[in-house]
């Protein structure tokens, strides 16, 4: 088939959307697909660049920036975004081509026109990879209330919906919130699960020997710090557990809250702390084999479901996970069911510390965690298993899985 892929984002950018997004692409090719993904790429001089990357047509087109930003400019500049990107498209030739299918990825909401375009000139199907629900989730947090502004990225998030005829979502239980737009056998939600390439475990930029860390038994969170991840609370996990001298904590990456949390551990003055700018994703693996367990934070306030991605990476290099979510979310089942850590959703403190020393002391003796872990990975989130069901989407109604 012959495929275009449409995302806000992609490498270089090291953000899980970016990666992902490769992953996806490269796999595409690999199971002798024509792959084309159509990037809005701000920091171009020109209006376009076609680049060959590992056997996928990356075609970035100058858009406005969007990131760095305040709020009403980041949210014009994506606003007007598919419609600058579908402007710069014309200029490549591409806009001529007939596609069999096309596929995107959301966040953002807004790249909705531009596929519809591609759609209804190669009267093709069109598959939404949504991982996140917005402006719902935002709701949730309390960022946002039921007024105008809500309104406006709700109506754009409804037409991205009406430009689907199958919506990928990350678990079961968000695929109620679909259930009304869902109208078989002409639009399908379906759950997708979200995936990760496997990569040999290489070189890393980090050393935990070289840091103050060593020698320690590290609990390690590689990814976003912001809100939504609501992070103070592995903080004073760690101030709980300053006094054990064999445990430590590693925080990799930035976000809006990346610098607030160093200062804080700083003023605390947690030596069991260590914060490190963001690495590059093929880095990780490199990174995971020096940690002991990976740790997930998710604000509890959240009432959407949400399988990060650094839980992906966790299982990708058979690392157990300490987790803090929110209530109800589809991925306390999966850790307990599959027995690849522990899990807390009261998030209160005196539970968190509990289930952390109880992780501690199980891995001294059951030895087949990581192998779980491992084999979780392969069986839920290979790119060959999302490339399938996405190709299936992209077929006929009646080879979509209901």
């Amino acid at each position: 088939m012959k495929i275009a892929l449409v995302s806000s984002v992609y490498l270089p950018l090291k953000s899980s959307g970016a990666v992902q997004m490769r992953d996806l692409a490269e796999e595409l090719s690999r199971q002798g697909n024509l792959v084309y993904i159509f990037v809005p790429s701000p920091e171009l001089e020109q209006d376009w660049k076609i680049e060959l990357i590992n056997d996928v047509n990356v075609v970035r087109l100058k858009a406005l920036p969007t990131t760095g930003l305040g709020y009403f400019r980041r949210t014009m500049g994506e606003f007007l975004m598919p419609y600058i990107m579908l402007w710069k498209l014309k200029k490549t030739g591409l806009h001529n081509e007939s596609w069999d299918g096309v596929a995107w990825y959301s966040p953002t909401i807004f790249l909705g026109p531009l596929v519809k375009a591609l759609k209804r000139a190669s009267g093709c199907r069109s598959y939404l990879i949504i991982r996140d629900i917005f402006p719902e989730w935002a709701v949730d947090m309390g960022l946002m209330g039921r007024g105008i502004p809500y309104w406006f990225f709700d109506v754009v998030a409804r037409y991205q919906y009406s430009v689907a005829d199958v919506i990928g979502v990350q678990t079961s239980g968000n695929l109620a919130y679909f259930k009304d737009w869902a109208r078989p056998p002409e639009q399908k939600v379906e759950v997708l699960q979200n995936w990760l390439a496997d990569v040999p475990v290489s070189s890393c930029s980090i050393s935990v020997a070289e840091t103050p860390l060593v020698e320690r038994k590290i609990f390690v969170y590689a990814g976003n710090m912001g809100v939504a991840q609501g992070m103070d609370i592995l903080l004073d996990l760690a101030e709980r557990l300053n006094s054990r001298s064999d445990i430590g904590f590693l925080f990799v990456g930035r976000g809006s809250d990346a610098a607030r949390l160093s200062k804080d551990a700083t003023s605390r003055e947690l030596n069991n702390v260590w914060f490190h700018n963001e690495i590059h994703p093929d880095e990780i693996p490199g990174l995971y084999a020096q940690c002991y367990v990976g740790l997930v934070a998710l604000d509890p306030r959240h009432k959407t479901h949400n399988i990060p991605g650094k839980f992906l990476t966790y299982m990708q290099s058979g690392l157990p996970v300490l987790a803090n979510i929110n209530i109800g979310n589809d991925l306390a089942e999966l850790i307990r069911q599959e027995e690849v850590g522990r899990v807390s959703e009261d998030g209160t403190l005196d539970t968190l510390e509990q289930l952390a020393l109880e992780l501690i002391d199980t891995l001294q003796n059951d030895t087949k965690m990581s192998t779980r872990c491992r084999a979780l990975y392969l069986r839920l989130f290979s790119p060959k298993t999302a490339v399938r069901q996405i190709i299936a989407g992209l077929h006929t109604e009646e080879s979509i899985s209901p």
